[in-house]
């Protein structure tokens, strides 16, 4: 028995990394699975291949389990239709989406093109945008439904040189929680995961320094895309039926809860502020209060478990 016996599963991005193990992970916890992948490039932009896709539903059906390939993109609304009409088709059903599929453009904001801004927001904000609305309504209708999204602490705390990586980023945690609170009556339930994995779009960062060599060695051999997978297919399945609206990160083995905003501090003044009470009163009372710009390392700064 699996948690999730019975049950119909999309994993977009699902041939390489994260995906393919979700996708796996999910298949080996009694799903049946469509699995899928544009099959570009990590940069995105290629026509891409039907066959990584096919490759690990080959692999599913070989430890006899279901599952069926598509080469759609997330960016595609016709595309996703498609994903979702594959499933109901094949398997007669629909229960949960994990949506990892992405890209990476990296940059200095000041030097990155508009054409890097718009795919890494294509793919990553418009493609869950895409995957959430395409099933929506049949969750809503069945009373049942879970979307694992994916956000990353790019946008939670930041990475220089991922403007666009990390507003994407942002925006889905965004449209994650509102789906929370308005399918919360309909047990359609939504999360996302900031996951911390070696994958060949963290491969694609450059290694500038011995510091930075050492932190890909240490993702590499502590902080797995299986590991990864074991929290995304339980917050698909009904195991977490209780679980919605949260944003997780998961590191080797280690799984945190992530705070979301809320007020930590304030202070008020009855006859009204100025710009310049404001600079000489209310900042520098806030002051203690304020975040550094350390990026993402700076918060997570000891080996994982």
């Amino acid at each position: 028995m699996g948690v999730l016996d019975g049950k119909v599963v999309l994993v977009t991005g699902g041939a390489n990394g994260i995906g393919k193990e979700c996708a796996l992970l999910a298949a080996k916890e009694g799903a049946k699975v469509v699995v899928n992948d544009l099959g570009g490039g990590v940069a995105g932009g290629d026509e891409g291949s039907a066959g990584p896709a096919e490759q690990v539903a080959r692999a599913i059906k070989a430890a006899g389990g279901q599952a069926v390939a598509n080469s759609d993109s997330v960016s595609s609304r016709q595309g996703v239709a498609r994903m979702i009409e594959q499933a109901m088709d094949t398997f007669k059903g629909l229960h949960a989406i994990i949506n990892p599929a992405g890209i990476l453009r990296d940059g200095m904001f000041h030097k990155m093109t508009d054409q890097d801004w718009d795919q890494v927001i294509e793919v990553h904000l418009q493609g869950s945008y895409n995957v959430c609305k395409a099933a929506i309504n049949h969750f809503r209708e069945q009373q049942e439904g879970s979307f694992v999204l994916f956000t990353s602490t790019s946008g939670l705390i930041g990475n220089i040189g991922q403007a666009n990586y990390a507003a994407a980023k942002m925006g889905i945690v965004g449209l994650s929680r509102i789906i929370a609170m308005e399918g919360a009556q309909k047990n359609v339930r939504a999360n996302t995961i900031a996951p911390f994995a070696w994958t060949r779009m963290i491969a694609t960062i450059p290694v500038k320094d011995e510091a930075s060599a050492k932190r890909v060695e240490r993702m590499k051999n502590m902080m797995r895309a299986d590991q990864v997978a074991q929290l995304a297919v339980s917050l698909a399945s009904p195991a977490c039926k209780d679980v919605s609206g949260q944003i997780f990160v998961a590191r080797g083995n280690e799984i945190f809860l992530m705070s979301q905003p809320r007020p930590i501090r304030g202070i008020g003044k009855v006859e009204g502020w100025t710009p310049e009470t404001i600079a000489n009163h209310c900042m520098p009372a806030l002051k203690p209060s304020f975040f550094d710009l350390a990026p993402t390392t700076g918060t997570f700064g000891w080996d994982p478990i």
